[in-house]
């Protein structure tokens, strides 16, 4: 037996067939399987490169997967994809939404603990509208990273696209408010009334007392945010009356729908180096409470009002002689057993550096004498010389009413405690109370006069008056009326005798001529001897003979005139 003849035959016999050859035989059944073995060496290539190129999976929480799809949604960092979502489901407790995204190899990055994802779809609001390209192209699942390195795998998605991405230029700032009025996330920051920047996000304080807002002002805007600025609430509209008139200032239509932020610096010298970032700041509610002076720490004191404050309330206003140092911040009543009345306790914050000059010149002085300065100390000499604290009326038409702090000339000495904790202010009635009380004091005189009596003593007269009257109707009137047409006859014959051609007026007219002869000779005289005085003595001196004159040829029908004396 032989290795080509593996039956032990002999090779010369003609009548056997040939043997096939097992070599031959082996070498086509290894080509046959060499077919999937290349196929799987693909497969597993594809699938090792696969998870080569593959990013890491991450899983995001959403209220809603409103506008999601798995395998088909994808995630977008400035509009290029970076993964797609893979599956969607809800959580345990079923209250959230979990969608699976598969990042791309290149999108490791965003796997880290400051990145935030959100839902982009149409939106309109009071701020603006926003994704309406989404529209066409359908939702996606928008995203922003920060500057962390730390992996993250699970993320809490944001329901509200955020107002600011962390590589945009620019600060943030952080404000301080009693509360948030009308502003919401995105709405504007103005300055000098021009949109600089937004509010990025708000939260309530941990105590409760206020709130916390993160502004985001756009660069290089950013620079005009200075140590000195103020910021102040630009919603709705400012309107107000003063002696110019009627006066209405709002930033923006916008501002009067979704609220806004405003700030500017102080008038006059002020600190204008840029502030840091995240400085701090208070939100005042208007422009003119922002610009005006620091106020200072705040006094609380307390009035006791005796009398009906109908009309005072929370925020009305402190003034000190018309200048605006406080507000009401409670109105109580109290009970007093002793005397049986319901006094008023009304509570108020004061700043007396709103004073300005006036309060440093008493603290000064106060410190000259020894003492320390303080408010309560201030208060105890004023209040000696007069001051008191009266409810006054602010307007007419409402019936508002404030409290002024006024010197009283004549108000009486009261004890002052400055040691008294709160603090309390005498008080006197208001002006309107005065009045009340004065009206009444009319009403009571007015009161005590008879009337009645009065009344029947007019009665009496009037009827002494009608019998009077109805006597001169009856009595005098008539005989008037004769007395006055004799008066009239009297005065018609004196018109006759005095007419142009009665012998009385012949005889008045004579006697006037010879009145004006004698007024001429007394004229005469009185020249005369206005030049002869002595002739009341000597008599008259003769008269002086004239020249005699050259004879005249006369006419004979003429004759001489003779010579006047």
């Amino acid at each position: 037996m032989t290795e080509d003849n593996p039956i032990g035959r002999d090779p010369s016999a003609g009548d056997e067939l040939p043997q096939p050859v097992v070599r031959r035989h082996r070498v086509n059944a290894s080509l046959i399987w060499l077919i999937p073995v290349l196929a799987a060496l693909v497969g597993l290539s594809l699938v090792v490169s696969n998870w080569l190129q593959a990013g890491p999976q991450i899983t995001i929480s959403f209220q809603s997967a409103e506008g999601l799809d798995a395998g088909k949604t994808p995630v977008k960092y400035k509009n290029v994809v970076i993964g797609r979502v893979k599956t969607i489901h809800l959580s345990a407790d079923r209250n959230r939404v979990l969608v699976t995204v598969a990042l791309e190899k290149s999108a490791e990055g965003f796997a880290t603990q400051d990145t935030r994802f959100w839902v982009v779809r149409p939106r309109i609001g009071l701020g603006g509208v926003s994704g309406i390209d989404t529209l066409l192209s359908g939702a996606f699942i928008g995203a922003d990273v920060g500057d962390s390195k730390a992996p993250r795998e699970e993320f809490n998605g944001l329901e509200v696209p955020p107002a600011v991405n962390h590589d945009a230029p620019g600060r943030s700032f952080i404000l301080h408010s009693d509360d948030l009025g009308s502003l919401d996330i995105g709405s504007p920051v103005y300055y000098r009334r021009i949109q600089v920047g937004r509010v990025a996000s708000y939260e309530l304080d941990k105590d409760g007392k206020g709130v916390t807002l993160h502004i985001f002002v756009d660069g290089p805007n950013d620079k005009f945010v200075t140590r000195s600025a103020r910021f102040w609430n630009a919603s709705g509209v400012d309107v107000s009356i003063g002696a110019n008139g009627l006066k209405l200032n709002t930033q923006s239509l916008a501002t009067v729908l979704a609220g806004g932020v405003a700030f500017q610096d102080p008038s006059g010298p002020h600190d204008s180096t840029p502030a840091a970032e995240d400085a701090g700041y208070t939100l005042f509610n208007d422009q003119a409470t922002a610009m005006a002076p620091p106020d200072g720490e705040p006094r609380y004191i307390r009035m006791r009002f005796e009398q009906s404050v109908r009309g005072l309330a929370v925020d009305a206003p402190v003034e000190f002689l018309g200048i605006n140092i406080g507000r009401v911040v409670s109105v109580r009543l109290d009970y007093d057993e002793q005397r049986q009345r319901f006094p008023v306790l009304v509570g108020a914050l004061v700043y007396p550096q709103r004073l300005g000059v006036a309060y440093d010149k008493l603290a000064a002085m106060a410190r000259a004498r020894g003492q320390t300065g303080d408010l309560a100390q201030l208060m105890g000499g004023l209040i000696d010389h007069g001051l008191r604290a009266q409810a006054r009326t602010g307007n007419l038409l409402t019936g508002q009413l404030y409290v002024a702090l006024d010197f009283m000339p004549h108000a009486p000495k009261v004890a002052f405690d400055p040691a008294a904790k709160p603090l309390t202010i005498p008080t006197v009635a208001g002006s309107f109370d005065k009045l009340q009380e004065q009206m009444a004091g009319i009403v009571d005189k007015l009161g005590k006069v008879p009337f009645d009596s009065i009344g029947r003593n007019l009665d009496q007269t009037l009827a002494g008056l009608d019998a009077t009257l109805k006597q001169v109707n009856g009595e005098t009137l008539p005989a008037f009326k004769d007395t006055l047409q004799g008066v009239q006859k009297t005065m018609g014959t004196a018109n006759e005798a005095l007419a142009g051609d009665s012998p009385l007026q012949q005889n008045l007219g004579a006697t006037m001529e010879q009145v004006q002869r004698m007024a001429r000779s007394l004229r005469v005289l009185t020249d005369y001897l206005g030049g002869h005085p002595e002739a009341l003595l000597r008599g008259r001196r003769p008269d002086a003979k004239l020249p005699a004159a050259a004879p005249a040829t006369t006419s004979p029908t003429t004759s001489p005139k003779r010579s006047q004396p």
